[in-house]
């Protein structure tokens, strides 16, 4: 109390009169809680950040988001909920199902807000830049590479995929697949799209597989700063 009357220890503030009477000493310490809070840590807990997920709210008419914003049915494309801000991002695709053909019909990759989530194949304009279920890989409706012949993705397998913010390139079950692709331009998601009875499971973290060196999780601007 003898500290108290010559200077608050919680937020260092010195009362004007030396020793002010009681019923001002109490306003004082309770004015003092107010400020640092009752623990007296003087902390605001930070928001915390949401999970990366499938964006319900950016997504094809068509199409159905379950298991927590993890997983891709029906018809038609969805973005994630947080764009690519980071120098290097990495995430990954896993193919559930593809019982309609061979391969299904899916394709991965980044795209931006502008793309049109229900047209299938994406890839057709400047809004996209994504691996197709045949191993082309199609940005502005021109093919600008293709996985190796024996190397196209089956249902089980794991796509990776990295983007600097000027190449996107592909991993599948964590082999690098040396199939670089460029022109997309603009504040990008990752994408992916789905038809013919296709599922696709997208992981955000917690991955299958290592991400390359230099390369991690998707952040929110807030975390990156």
């Amino acid at each position: 109390m003898t500290a108290a009357l010559g200077r608050c220890l919680l937020c260092n503030f010195r009362p004007q009169h030396p020793r002010p009477p009681l019923k001002k000493m109490a306003s004082l310490f309770s004015c003092c809680l107010g400020c640092c809070g009752e623990g007296g840590s003087g902390h605001v807990p930070l928001k915390e950040m949401p999970a990366v997920q499938l964006d319900t709210q950016h997504m094809g008419t068509d199409v159905v988001i379950v298991k927590s914003g993890r997983r891709i049915c029906g018809t038609g494309g969805c973005l994630a909920n947080a764009p690519l801000h980071q120098n290097k991002s990495y995430f990954e695709f896993k193919i559930q199902s593809t019982q309609a053909r061979i391969y299904g019909v899916w394709g991965v990759g980044v795209a931006t807000q502008k793309v049109n989530l229900n047209q299938v194949p994406m890839g057709r304009d400047a809004h996209s830049l994504v691996l197709r279920h045949d191993g082309s890989v199609f940005h502005n409706n021109e093919e600008r590479n293709r996985l190796p012949a024996n190397s196209l993705p089956q249902e089980g397998d794991v796509v990776g995929v990295t983007y600097d913010h000027v190449e996107l390139n592909l991993y599948l079950n964590g082999k690098d697949m040396q199939c670089p692709a460029t022109g997309i331009r603009g504040t990008v998601y990752p994408v992916v799209y789905v038809d013919d009875s296709a599922i696709l499971d997208c992981q955000f973290n917690d991955f299958y597989h290592t991400a390359p060196q230099g390369f991690e999780k998707i952040l929110f601007e807030q975390q990156i700063f």
